[in-house]
Protein backbone atom coordinates (compact mmCIF):
# COMPACT_ATOMS: atom_id res chain seq x y z
CA UNK A 1 0.00 0.00 0.00
CA UNK A 2 1.15 3.52 -0.79
CA UNK A 3 0.29 6.01 1.95
CA UNK A 4 -0.73 9.40 0.58
CA UNK A 5 0.60 12.18 2.80
CA UNK A 6 -0.39 15.82 2.47
CA UNK A 7 1.90 18.31 4.19
CA UNK A 8 -0.04 21.47 4.98
CA UNK A 9 2.12 24.49 5.80
CA UNK A 10 1.07 27.89 7.09
CA UNK A 11 3.87 30.20 8.19
CA UNK A 12 7.48 29.04 8.61
CA UNK A 13 9.43 27.10 11.20
CA UNK A 14 12.84 25.51 10.80
CA UNK A 15 11.14 22.14 10.33
CA UNK A 16 8.91 23.59 7.59
CA UNK A 17 11.77 23.72 5.12
CA UNK A 18 12.71 20.02 5.15
CA UNK A 19 9.73 18.04 6.44
CA UNK A 20 9.08 16.25 3.14
CA UNK A 21 12.74 15.36 2.61
CA UNK A 22 13.06 13.97 6.14
CA UNK A 23 10.52 11.31 5.22
CA UNK A 24 12.16 10.31 1.92
CA UNK A 25 15.77 11.49 1.98
CA UNK A 26 16.81 9.71 -1.25
CA UNK A 27 13.47 9.87 -3.08
CA UNK A 28 13.47 6.06 -3.04
CA UNK A 29 10.50 5.14 -0.85
CA UNK A 30 7.73 3.32 -2.68
CA UNK A 31 5.40 3.17 0.33
CA UNK A 32 4.58 6.89 0.48
CA UNK A 33 3.48 9.66 -1.86
CA UNK A 34 3.85 13.21 -0.56
CA UNK A 35 2.16 16.43 -1.67
CA UNK A 36 2.56 19.86 -0.08
CA UNK A 37 0.17 22.78 0.22
CA UNK A 38 1.48 26.04 1.64
CA UNK A 39 0.40 29.58 2.39
CA UNK A 40 4.02 30.75 2.49
CA UNK A 41 5.05 33.00 5.36
CA UNK A 42 1.54 34.32 5.97
CA UNK A 43 -0.72 32.47 8.38
CA UNK A 44 -3.95 34.46 8.72
CA UNK A 45 -7.39 32.86 8.78
CA UNK A 46 -7.82 33.60 5.08
CA UNK A 47 -4.60 31.79 4.13
CA UNK A 48 -5.38 28.90 6.47
CA UNK A 49 -8.85 28.46 4.99
CA UNK A 50 -7.46 28.47 1.45
CA UNK A 51 -4.86 25.78 2.15
CA UNK A 52 -7.52 23.76 3.98
CA UNK A 53 -9.76 23.86 0.91
CA UNK A 54 -6.95 22.75 -1.40
CA UNK A 55 -5.84 20.03 1.03
CA UNK A 56 -9.36 18.60 1.23
CA UNK A 57 -9.36 18.17 -2.54
CA UNK A 58 -6.35 15.80 -2.46
CA UNK A 59 -6.42 12.04 -1.98
CA UNK A 60 -4.94 11.80 1.49
CA UNK A 61 -4.38 9.16 4.16
CA UNK A 62 -2.45 11.40 6.56
CA UNK A 63 -2.22 15.15 7.09
CA UNK A 64 0.89 16.79 8.54
CA UNK A 65 0.08 20.37 9.53
CA UNK A 66 3.19 22.49 10.12
CA UNK A 67 2.92 25.95 11.67
CA UNK A 68 4.62 28.28 14.13
CA UNK A 69 2.68 28.89 17.35
CA UNK A 70 -0.22 26.59 16.58
CA UNK A 71 -2.05 27.92 19.63
CA UNK A 72 -3.21 30.76 17.36
CA UNK A 73 -6.73 30.30 16.02
CA UNK A 74 -5.85 30.02 12.31
CA UNK A 75 -3.37 27.10 12.46
CA UNK A 76 -5.18 25.40 15.32
CA UNK A 77 -8.52 25.42 13.51
CA UNK A 78 -6.82 24.33 10.29
CA UNK A 79 -5.45 21.23 12.03
CA UNK A 80 -8.67 20.48 13.89
CA UNK A 81 -10.78 20.80 10.74
CA UNK A 82 -8.52 18.49 8.74
CA UNK A 83 -8.50 16.08 11.67
CA UNK A 84 -12.25 15.59 11.27
CA UNK A 85 -11.65 13.85 7.92
CA UNK A 86 -8.29 12.05 8.16
CA UNK A 87 -5.57 11.26 10.73
CA UNK A 88 -3.73 14.52 11.37
CA UNK A 89 -0.47 15.38 13.14
CA UNK A 90 0.15 19.00 14.13
CA UNK A 91 3.84 19.96 14.12
CA UNK A 92 4.73 23.22 15.82
CA UNK A 93 7.05 24.94 18.28
CA UNK A 94 7.09 25.47 22.05
CA UNK A 95 4.27 28.08 22.33
CA UNK A 96 1.84 25.52 20.89
CA UNK A 97 2.25 23.39 24.01
CA UNK A 98 -0.41 25.45 25.76
CA UNK A 99 -3.14 23.82 23.62
CA UNK A 100 -2.06 20.20 24.00
CA UNK A 101 -4.98 19.41 26.30
CA UNK A 102 -7.41 20.72 23.67
CA UNK A 103 -6.07 18.21 21.15
CA UNK A 104 -6.57 15.05 23.18
CA UNK A 105 -8.53 12.42 21.19
CA UNK A 106 -8.79 14.82 18.22
CA UNK A 107 -5.42 15.01 16.47
CA UNK A 108 -1.83 14.09 17.18
CA UNK A 109 0.93 16.57 17.82
CA UNK A 110 4.70 16.93 17.93
CA UNK A 111 5.93 20.20 19.45
CA UNK A 112 9.63 20.94 18.94
CA UNK A 113 10.93 23.15 21.76
CA UNK A 114 14.24 23.78 20.01
CA UNK A 115 12.70 25.28 16.85
CA UNK A 116 12.90 28.94 17.90
CA UNK A 117 11.15 32.14 16.90
CA UNK A 118 13.13 34.29 14.48
CA UNK A 119 14.00 37.97 15.19
CA UNK A 120 11.07 39.63 13.43
CA UNK A 121 12.02 43.29 12.98
CA UNK A 122 11.97 45.22 9.74
CA UNK A 123 15.21 47.05 10.53
CA UNK A 124 16.96 43.73 11.20
CA UNK A 125 15.46 40.82 9.28
CA UNK A 126 16.18 40.63 5.56
CA UNK A 127 16.01 37.50 3.38
CA UNK A 128 19.65 36.61 4.00
CA UNK A 129 19.42 37.00 7.77
CA UNK A 130 16.29 34.85 7.68
CA UNK A 131 17.88 32.05 5.64
CA UNK A 132 21.11 32.17 7.64
CA UNK A 133 19.18 31.86 10.92
CA UNK A 134 17.24 28.89 9.63
CA UNK A 135 20.39 27.15 8.39
CA UNK A 136 21.66 27.25 11.99
CA UNK A 137 18.32 25.99 13.30
CA UNK A 138 18.41 23.06 10.88
CA UNK A 139 21.87 22.04 12.09
CA UNK A 140 20.69 22.11 15.72
CA UNK A 141 17.53 20.09 15.05
CA UNK A 142 19.39 17.61 12.85
CA UNK A 143 22.32 16.75 15.11
CA UNK A 144 20.65 16.99 18.53
CA UNK A 145 18.08 14.33 17.58
CA UNK A 146 14.95 16.47 17.35
CA UNK A 147 14.40 15.64 13.68
CA UNK A 148 14.96 11.93 14.31
CA UNK A 149 12.38 11.95 17.10
CA UNK A 150 9.90 13.60 14.71
CA UNK A 151 10.66 11.12 11.89
CA UNK A 152 10.18 8.17 14.23
CA UNK A 153 6.72 9.35 15.24
CA UNK A 154 5.55 9.94 11.67
CA UNK A 155 6.99 6.64 10.44
CA UNK A 156 5.10 4.75 13.14
CA UNK A 157 1.81 6.22 11.94
CA UNK A 158 2.69 5.45 8.31
CA UNK A 159 3.31 1.81 9.25
CA UNK A 160 -0.03 1.62 11.07
CA UNK A 161 -1.87 2.95 8.02
CA UNK A 162 0.02 0.61 5.66
CA UNK A 163 -0.92 -2.41 7.77
CA UNK A 164 -4.54 -1.33 8.39
CA UNK A 165 -3.85 -1.20 12.12
CA UNK A 166 -5.54 0.94 14.73
CA UNK A 167 -3.89 4.36 14.47
CA UNK A 168 -2.22 5.85 17.53
CA UNK A 169 -1.31 9.47 16.86
CA UNK A 170 1.70 10.95 18.67
CA UNK A 171 1.43 13.20 21.71
CA UNK A 172 5.00 14.38 21.98
CA UNK A 173 6.83 17.48 23.18
CA UNK A 174 10.48 17.26 22.13
CA UNK A 175 12.55 18.61 25.00
CA UNK A 176 16.31 18.33 25.37
CA UNK A 177 16.44 14.78 26.74
CA UNK A 178 13.95 13.43 24.22
CA UNK A 179 15.98 14.99 21.42
CA UNK A 180 19.36 13.67 22.56
CA UNK A 181 18.00 10.20 23.30
CA UNK A 182 17.03 10.01 19.60
CA UNK A 183 20.28 11.51 18.28
CA UNK A 184 22.34 8.33 18.03
CA UNK A 185 25.20 10.17 19.72
CA UNK A 186 27.15 7.77 21.93
CA UNK A 187 30.09 9.76 23.32
CA UNK A 188 29.02 11.51 26.55
CA UNK A 189 30.81 14.69 25.48
CA UNK A 190 28.89 14.64 22.22
CA UNK A 191 25.67 14.19 24.14
CA UNK A 192 26.53 17.06 26.49
CA UNK A 193 27.29 19.38 23.59
CA UNK A 194 24.01 18.40 21.90
CA UNK A 195 22.09 19.00 25.13
CA UNK A 196 23.67 22.44 25.48
CA UNK A 197 22.94 23.22 21.83
CA UNK A 198 19.26 22.37 22.21
CA UNK A 199 18.91 24.40 25.41
CA UNK A 200 20.49 27.41 23.72
CA UNK A 201 17.95 27.10 20.91
CA UNK A 202 15.17 27.25 23.50
CA UNK A 203 16.70 30.43 24.94
CA UNK A 204 16.83 31.90 21.43
CA UNK A 205 13.03 31.69 21.27
CA UNK A 206 12.64 33.56 24.55
CA UNK A 207 15.06 36.31 23.49
CA UNK A 208 13.42 36.67 20.08
CA UNK A 209 10.00 37.01 21.70
CA UNK A 210 11.33 39.60 24.14
CA UNK A 211 12.88 41.66 21.36
CA UNK A 212 9.94 41.29 18.98
CA UNK A 213 6.99 41.80 21.31
CA UNK A 214 8.01 43.13 24.74
CA UNK A 215 10.94 45.55 24.51
CA UNK A 216 9.76 49.07 23.62
CA UNK A 217 13.10 50.84 23.30
CA UNK A 218 14.19 50.66 19.66
CA UNK A 219 17.92 50.15 20.19
CA UNK A 220 17.44 47.62 22.97
CA UNK A 221 14.94 45.55 20.98
CA UNK A 222 17.25 45.46 17.94
CA UNK A 223 20.17 44.38 20.14
CA UNK A 224 17.98 41.71 21.74
CA UNK A 225 16.84 40.10 18.48
CA UNK A 226 20.39 40.31 17.15
CA UNK A 227 21.64 38.59 20.31
CA UNK A 228 19.14 35.79 19.70
CA UNK A 229 20.61 35.25 16.24
CA UNK A 230 24.13 35.23 17.66
CA UNK A 231 23.01 32.57 20.13
CA UNK A 232 21.59 30.23 17.49
CA UNK A 233 24.92 30.53 15.65
CA UNK A 234 26.70 29.28 18.78
CA UNK A 235 24.13 26.52 19.21
CA UNK A 236 24.85 25.35 15.66
CA UNK A 237 28.59 25.35 16.38
CA UNK A 238 28.07 23.17 19.46
CA UNK A 239 25.92 20.75 17.49
CA UNK A 240 28.56 20.56 14.78
CA UNK A 241 31.24 19.87 17.38
CA UNK A 242 29.12 17.03 18.78
CA UNK A 243 28.94 15.33 15.38
CA UNK A 244 32.65 15.83 14.77
CA UNK A 245 33.45 13.92 17.96
CA UNK A 246 31.38 11.01 16.65
CA UNK A 247 33.22 11.15 13.32
CA UNK A 248 36.60 10.90 15.04
CA UNK A 249 35.64 7.51 16.51
CA UNK A 250 33.83 6.35 13.35
CA UNK A 251 30.56 6.10 15.26
CA UNK A 252 28.13 8.36 13.38
CA UNK A 253 24.71 6.70 13.64
CA UNK A 254 22.67 6.60 10.43
CA UNK A 255 19.00 5.68 10.13
CA UNK A 256 18.26 5.13 6.44
CA UNK A 257 14.89 4.59 4.76
CA UNK A 258 14.97 1.76 2.23
CA UNK A 259 12.53 1.55 -0.67
CA UNK A 260 9.92 -0.23 1.45
CA UNK A 261 10.01 2.49 4.10
CA UNK A 262 11.77 0.24 6.58
CA UNK A 263 14.57 1.89 8.56
CA UNK A 264 18.00 0.29 8.38
CA UNK A 265 20.88 1.44 10.55
CA UNK A 266 24.63 1.55 10.38
CA UNK A 267 27.38 2.89 12.62
CA UNK A 268 30.75 2.38 10.94
CA UNK A 269 31.46 4.40 7.79
CA UNK A 270 32.24 1.38 5.62
CA UNK A 271 29.57 -0.92 7.05
CA UNK A 272 27.22 -2.33 4.42
CA UNK A 273 23.44 -2.42 4.89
Amino acid sequence: MTVNITVVKTGFLGVTTLIEALLDERASRKDISVRSVTSGSKMSSTEAQEVEQISNSLDTDLYLVVSPNASLDAPKNLALNLGKTKPTILISDSPASKIKDELVDKIGYVFVQGDPLIGIHKEFLDPIEMSNFNSDVLKVLSITGAFQALINEIDQVIEQIKNSQSITLPKLIIGKHTAVSNSGLTNPYSQAKALASYEIARLVARLSAEGAYKEKDRERRLLTVSAAHELIRQAAKLADEAREIEKQTDSVHRNIHDSSGKTVTKKKFFDSI
